[in-house]
Parts: C-alpha cells; sequence; structure tokens
C-alpha cells in the first residue's frame, strides 16, 4: 500500500511558478504511474496531469499545456508537478495520486475514478 504526501503548494500572484512535490512511501513506486489533480471550491476533481513508469509518456489536461511540466525521480520516490505562469483559475487544492501502471490506466488516466492512491492534498492560491 503507497501512502502519498504532497508539499510545495502556496500563494503566488498571477504569472509566478510554484514546484509540487509528492513523495510516495510503502510501495514500489516505479511500478506506478502517477497523477496530479485538482478541486477548486465547489467544483469538481480534475485532472491536470499524468506520467508513466519512466518518464516517458506524459499527459496534460489542455489549459496547462505549455505552461505545467510533470516529472518523476523513481530513485527518491517522488512526482513533481513545474507550475510555470499561473493564473488565478489555477486555484485549488492539488491533490497526487497513485495507480499501478496497466493498460487500464492508460486507457483511463484522466479520470479520479481509475486511481486507488491519494495524498491529503495541498493548497494553491494565485491571486489576481
Amino acid at each position: 500500500q503507497v501512502a502519498l504526501v504532497e508539499s510545495g503548494g502556496g500563494l503566488v500572484q498571477a504569472g509566478g511558478s510554484l514546484r509540487l512535490a509528492c513523495a510516495a512511501s510503502g510501495g514500489t513506486f516505479n511500478s506506478y504511474a502517477m497523477g496530479w489533480f485538482r478541486q477548486a471550491p465547489g467544483e469538481d476533481r480534475e485532472f491536470v496531469a499524468a506520467i508513466g513508469l519512466s518518464g516517458g509518456r506524459t499527459y496534460y489536461y489542455d489549459s496547462v499545456k505549455g505552461r505545467f511540466t510533470i516529472s518523476r525521480d523513481n530513485a527518491k520516490n517522488t512526482v513533481y508537478l513545474q507550475m510555470n505562469s499561473l493564473k488565478p483559475e489555477d486555484t485549488g487544492v492539488y491533490y497526487c495520486a497513485a495507480e499501478p501502471f496497466s493498460t487500464r490506466w492508460l486507457a483511463g488516466y484522466k479520470w479520479a475514478y481509475d486511481y486507488d492512491h491519494w495524498g491529503q492534498g495541498t493548497q494553491v492560491t494565485v491571486s489576481s
């Protein structure tokens, strides 16, 4: 059973940058595909980015393409989300998620219900 802990959230002005980290423990990290999701108040949890086992496969929500970069360091059991050119609409709680890599994950990486393991979330607030 893998446990996930996010860090790196905070308050930033529009146009600024933040780097989120998600540290995993208790499982074989390099067997898990990883995702980042976010949830704004009153909204559903939405997909942000996902990454396969070695980092060769990455996927992004359209609104963050070109601004956000997901990466992973399997030696450190950590996945990152570099967020640049932040906008007020990026505000929300950001969650890290893990799922054993499979063809099922490849078909459903953007759906929250396809992930079995979640962190507690980290707040990102972008002021205008």
